[in-house]
């Protein structure tokens, strides 16, 4: 490599999922202004996929008690997007467990949607491999998308990779849900996915979480180990501390077809205010929380409640719970 600054690989795919996983900050409660100025700014910005929300059973989830997004039906999502007129792409995350996935996912062809991410934990593997079967037989591309692999032993690791290895699946992400891992790490987890995805022709993508101010480094270093499918939203906006920012990461492509303007308009008319609603980012819970390779549901908890600033009894909690 002659100039290894230059990060133009014209084969990466951005995924945004603000929506999605800033959904889960509010209850998926987003105004459809707010979610259509997201969709026309990934259009103008050049990015590959949307990823609008999630496909989840309102038998499990109440209606009125959490919004539209959740379960991503087509009115709704047809009332953002139209017919989705050329360009980019529309994902929705099915999570094992908490989708009707044999009703839920429709046939392509009755569908705006374009790709399926099957969502699982290690001890999910079996009902996720069936779901990536039956949303490809439906016509979606799919995404496997194996959560919190920062808990997983890597001998389950190995098995649930072999497993995604021989299944449909387009594309298998890393996934750090913890917010946990540093750099060296996630280089080699994508050599690892690489090692058993490649020779089946997938692809390998990263979704990173900034609890400890990585997302965006570890983004770069999954790109740089070869991961050609990564994950941002705009401002970073997603559970807890956040994600990779869109913002950063389109700079960093250099790639021609990436148009950053369009971004930094919606972040000045719509996410300064947004940040008066809704608190996201690395603050000092969260940085605990990453560190001890923890779910940051219980930061999450805390910045709800009235004691949201006392770091020290909130990290005494986290080691007494180690």
């Amino acid at each position: 490599m002659k100039a290894p600054w230059i990060t133009y690989r014209p084969e990466i795919r951005v995924l945004d999922c603000t929506i999605r996983d800033g959904g889960l900050i509010n209850d998926h409660c987003f105004d459809d202004t707010l979610v259509k100025a997201v969709y026309e700014t990934c259009r103008a910005a050049g990015v590959d996929y949307m990823e609008i929300g999630y496909r989840a059973s309102r038998k499990l989830f109440a209606s009125g008690k959490t919004g539209a997004w959740r379960f991503c039906e087509e009115e709704d999502v047809k009332r953002i997007v139209g017919d989705n007129p050329g360009g980019l792409k529309l994902a929705v995350m099915a999570d094992a467990g908490k989708c009707d996935w044999r009703n839920d996912i429709v046939p392509k062809k009755d569908s705006v949607i374009d790709m399926v991410r099957v969502a699982c934990y290690v001890t999910q593997i079996p009902e996720a491999v069936d779901m990536i079967h039956h949303a490809k037989a439906m016509g979606y591309e799919v995404s496997a998308n194996l959560m919190a692999v920062s808990t997983i032993q890597e001998a389950e690791l190995d098995q649930a990779l072999e497993s995604f290895a021989k299944s449909p699946a387009d594309v298998v992400v890393v996934v750090d849900s913890n917010g946990a891992l540093y750099s060296e790490q996630i280089s080699m987890l994508v050599k690892k996915y690489l090692n058993f995805v490649k020779p089946t022709g997938k692809e390998v993508g990263v979704h990173t979480h900034n609890n400890l101010q990585l997302a965006f480094a570890n983004t770069i270093e999954g790109i740089v180990q070869g991961a050609n499918r990564v994950d941002a939203t705009m401002a970073g906006l997603g559970r807890g501390a956040g994600n990779c920012p869109m913002e950063l990461l389109l700079g960093f492509l250099r790639n021609p077809k990436f148009h950053l303007r369009p971004v930094l308009k919606l972040l000045q008319d719509h996410f300064i205010p947004l940040r008066e609603k809704m608190e996201w980012g690395p603050l000092v819970p969260y940085n605990i929380v990453g560190q001890l390779n923890q779910h940051p549901r219980g930061a999450m908890a805390m910045r709800a409640g009235p004691d949201k600033d006392n770091y020290a009894e909130f990290y005494d909690k986290c080691i007494a719970d180690v």
